[in-house]
């Protein structure tokens, strides 16, 4: 149908080409404005986010947190409370070094406990395991010249151990001490030296409490490394410490922890 044949209809109708011709148009305007309308949507839907991208990992707050750290806390103590008896036990062992003990040219009673190894020394000077006992000379207490001064008379404890050790039976003259103040188990060890050296010795006898035994050893094996010396630790047999249940008393837990100090402060200065 063409156009002439459209505008007759029409007229027929009673339609004023005007108004078609409005018609037309608003149709155009209102296609116009859907094309528009998609095109901004598109370029809505197709903006570029330049916003940097940040990762997303998983956070813990802080409740989470003090959940590990407790249970962690727990599991430590079910460890400690399961194992602590045989750790403990290795610890006292640790300290405890004994040699199978022979004849020897010396006995040496380190100074310290002179009850528990006294005891041990007279012991084994009575099986005629040694001739001589030496017993060292410790650093007089603070104020012991005020009582010279004064007149009072203080034993040393080297006199005491000797006077002790007479009583079990040990001759004076198989006691023997220097005049030399010893301090500390290294300073001991080296006026041992200078005895056994004086006397011809080539064997010692090493009389001292269990928990001081593996200082003790490490110690005389450091001093006579040069000199060939034969060392025997005896550690005394009537000191009640017991590795399987020191921790059970004060004392020796006290003890234990001064000794490992010690041990580690002889390590650093005097061992490497």
């Amino acid at each position: 149908m063409n156009l002439w044949s459209r505008l007759k209809m029409n007229l027929e109708n009673g339609l004023d080409p005007k108004d078609l011709s409005e018609r037309r148009s608003d149709k155009s305007l209102t296609g116009e404005r859907q094309i528009d309308g998609y095109e901004g949507a598109g370029q809505a839907e197709f903006q570029v986010d330049d916003r940097p991208i940040e990762p997303e990992g998983r956070k813990l707050n802080r409740p989470n947190i003090f959940k590990w750290v407790l249970f962690l806390l727990f599991l430590a103590y079910m460890l400690v409370s399961y194992y602590h008896a045989p750790i403990l036990v290795r610890l006292g062992r640790y300290l405890v070094v004994e040699h199978p003990i022979k004849k020897a040219d010396l006995i040496v009673c380190l100074m310290g406990k002179p009850v528990e190894r006294g005891l041990a020394a007279a012991e084994v000077y009575k099986k005629g395991l040694a001739s001589h006992i030496f017993v060292g000379r410790e650093k007089l207490p603070d104020g012991n010249s005020i009582l010279v001064k004064k007149g009072v008379h203080y034993p040393e404890g080297r006199d005491l151990l000797i006077m002790m050790l007479q009583g079990l039976g040990v001759p004076r003259t198989a006691c023997i001490t220097g005049d030399r103040f010893v301090e500390g188990t290294i300073g001991e060890a080296k006026v041992v030296r200078e005895v056994a050296r004086k006397r011809g010795c080539r064997s010692l006898i090493i009389i001292t409490s269990p928990t001081h035994a593996r200082r003790a050893w490490l110690t005389y094996r450091k001093v006579f490394e040069k000199n060939r010396m034969k060392i025997m630790l005896m550690p005394s047999r009537y000191s009640n410490f017991k590795p399987e249940d020191w921790w059970k008393t004060s004392e020796y837990v006290k003890e234990v922890i001064i000794e490992y100090q010690k041990l580690l402060y002889y390590t650093v200065k005097h061992f490497w």
